[in-house]
């Protein structure tokens, strides 16, 4: 089970992707967003979020 980016909380900061070992996660506009199919549900994202942006799905 993947994780995902809860858009209207996400500040833009970076630190999800920064922290992604497979870099599962890009920009969208100025927000992030998660791939699915790259997201290997390690969890580093979301304990690295600073505004609890990231739950799993």
């Amino acid at each position: 089970m993947a994780h995902s980016i809860d858009k209207g909380v996400c500040v833009g900061c970076g630190s999800c992707a920064a922290n992604c070992p497979v870099e599962a996660i890009n920009a969208a506009e100025d927000k992030y967003e998660i791939a699915d199919d790259k997201c290997v549900d390690c969890g580093a994202c979301a304990a690295n979020c600073p505004v609890n942006a990231i739950a799993q799905k």
